[in-house]
């Protein structure tokens, strides 16, 4: 449903304005700071791989990489947390750092794949990302029991995972590969959706509002993320 379509039955003439002039701005806001923040992560991925003193700070020094791993669940869980009490200016700054940070550890990729591998699989991880994103968008269809299904999911995914670090299973690593995708693939439809209905009833565009875009923003970066490294580990091409 788009929002031109809502019922405004009951609002004053100057509400139902605000309302509909509202909505496409804090959309637009949600896809610009989750391009942003991409296209940081990957600057940032390449600005390490090209750099062998930084790449081998991170990956020789165990303090460091268990540090970063550490300051992105805080970063993500502060943002997420305390959004209410963080002022826009400083919740965005964390959104960025928590980008510099992704980047840096998902700088292994330039040295684990081939880069013609690592760009088909970008624009693979692009074409299903907007795809979902236009049908959970679209769709008039209620994906709240969807959503709930996928959670439960990849919390079950996130303990497989941990358990194959012990049993170390390129097989089981393959098919938690394809389980990742589909969680995925559901999650950015479902949070899509969820964005769309939060976001159309924001009074106005003031920092309150553009606060939950930002949450937006953030969940969509992790959809597209996660799908992408996921496809990369079945269609990726090594070194």
């Amino acid at each position: 449903m788009d929002y031109k379509d809502l019922n405004f039955q009951g609002l004053t003439a100057e509400r139902q304005w605000e309302v509909s002039e509202a909505f496409p701005v804090l959309m637009r806001k949600v896809y610009v700071w989750m391009t942003m923040a991409l296209v940081i992560t990957g600057l940032t991925a390449y600005g390490v791989a090209t750099s062998p003193g930084i790449l081998q700070a991170i990956y020789t020094n165990q303090i460091l990489f268990w540090g970063l791993i550490i300051a992105e669940f805080a970063l993500v869980i502060g943002v997420s947390a305390a959004i209410n009490k963080l002022s826009l200016t400083t919740a965005t700054l964390m959104f960025i750092l928590y980008s510099v940070i992704n980047g840096a550890l998902m700088s292994y990729i330039f040295l684990a794949y081939t880069a013609s591998s690592i760009a088909t699989v970008f624009f693979i991880t692009a074409g299903t990302f907007a795809a979902m994103a236009i049908i959970g968008y679209t769709t008039k269809t209620d994906l709240t029991s969807l959503g709930k299904i996928l959670m439960m999911a990849l919390i079950g995914l996130i303990i497989a995972t941990v358990v194959n670090l012990f049993i170390k299973s390129s097989g089981f690593t393959l098919i938690l590969s394809y389980v990742g995708v589909l969680i995925f693939v559901g999650l950015t439809a479902y949070d899509s959706q969820k964005i769309k209905q939060m976001l159309l009833q924001a009074p106005d565009a003031g920092e309150t509002a553009q606060k939950l875009a930002l949450l937006g923003a953030l969940s969509l970066y992790l959809d597209f993320i996660n799908l992408f490294l996921y496809l990369l580990r079945i269609f990726g091409r090594r070194e």
